[in-house]
């Protein structure tokens, strides 16, 4: 069966030639939370100790507290929004970034540094551990993925040691650190366990695949911090996107997202998605049990934009795409992640259904 025309609109739009800087502000008078390759510097903070036997050695928190701290930063964003007279309301807003390179790049969340979404701050003053403070220029944002990067010009800097998330395991233990509440004194330091790893994270504008859930504690002003594992390695970026969750449910930005995305950032000043031409649902178990589906997951076509490269392609509304360059497509989570991969001009394969049978076709993006 295919899937009915007359769903409710619970449409995404992820057919996007680019995105350019945006994302959502630092709320007044509150503590708020590619082709390029971001690698850490080689002078980075020193990780876990290595034992005779190839093994690495787990820190204690305190240690890896004494690493980290060096690369964490305090963000301190300034700006004008406007009331409903059209009157100027001074605003401020703090969130937690670190440093990645020795050129001075620093990333946060893009919702740190943009005030109603769309406007950049007009100041941005970042103050390192040894109480330094530096104006900082934005080098660029994606809104979609709530990724923002910053510079400095500073010296004697101690970029943070990334790790990888394909090594995390549910139950490890991580620990974050940010300035919660603003709070005087330094960052403030909580402890907790990966939860669960590839949650897709997609509450409009943002739409972030593979995200950490954690039960370490994540407060107001811990955007944009780190979020490290016990071999003193950030894992994933503290956020604050998701509104109302129950206590004990954090999320993170998976460090394997953060790496190609801030390099794009940092050698373009945005990211450029390859350009698709549908508006999507995500098939859930329910919708298909609902509506006869002959797949539980995947992405179905709620619309075609006319003369799109999906057009072009003969995708039709109520198709169901499954796998698109060779990726399995669950949600649109990892349809945008393919997207992100692949730039206009590039043709992937993309494999769904229709009427009940697999199909496949050549897609060029725009």
């Amino acid at each position: 069966m295919r899937l009915p025309a007359i769903l409710p609109a619970i449409f995404v739009v992820v057919a996007v030639v680019a995105v350019a800087c945006g994302g959502e502000a630092a709320e007044p008078t509150q503590t708020v939370s590619p082709t390029a390759t971001v690698v850490a510097s080689p002078t980075a903070s020193p990780g876990a100790s290595i034992t005779p036997s190839g093994e690495r050695t787990p820190l204690a928190t305190a240690e890896i507290v004494r690493l980290l701290r060096p690369s964490v930063v305090h963000i301190l964003i300034e700006g004008t929004t406007f009331s409903v007279f059209g009157q100027p309301i001074p605003t401020e807003g703090v969130g937690t970034g670190f440093i990645i390179d020795d050129e001075g790049h620093i990333v946060t969340n893009n919702h740190v540094v943009f005030i109603d979404g769309e406007r950049p701050a007009q100041r941005i003053t970042v103050t390192l551990s040894d109480g330094r403070q530096f104006q900082a220029s934005l080098v660029g944002g994606d809104r979609a993925t709530d990724l923002a990067a910053l510079k400095i010009d500073a010296d004697n800097l101690v970029p943070a040691k990334l790790g990888d998330t394909a090594q995390l395991q549910v139950g490890d233990d991580v620990v974050a650190i940010g300035h919660a509440l603003d709070l005087p004194g330094g960052p403030t330091v909580t402890r907790g366990v990966v939860s669960a790893k590839e949650r897709l994270i997609q509450e409009d504008p943002y739409m972030i695949p593979g995200a950490i859930q954690t039960d370490a504690p994540i407060n107001p002003g811990n955007s944009g911090g780190p979020l490290v594992n016990t071999y003193g390695e950030v894992i994933g970026i503290t956020t604050q996107v998701i509104r109302g969750t129950a206590e004990g449910i954090g999320f993170a930005i998976s460090i394997d997202t953060v790496k190609p995305i801030v390099g794009e950032l940092i050698e373009k000043g945005r990211v450029e998605r390859g350009y698709l031409g549908i508006n999507l649902i995500n098939i859930t178990p329910g919708i298909a049990e609902e509506f006869g589906l002959p797949v539980e997951s995947g992405v179905g076509i709620g619309s075609v934009q006319e003369s799109s490269p999906a057009d072009r392609a003969d995708l039709k509304a109520s198709d169901i795409i499954v796998r698109a360059a060779g990726e399995d497509i669950k949600n649109s989570g990892d349809l945008l992640k393919v997207l992100t991969e692949y730039r206009a001009g590039d043709t992937v394969t993309i494999e769904y259904y229709r009427d009940g049978d697999l199909q496949e076709t050549e897609v060029t993006l725009g």
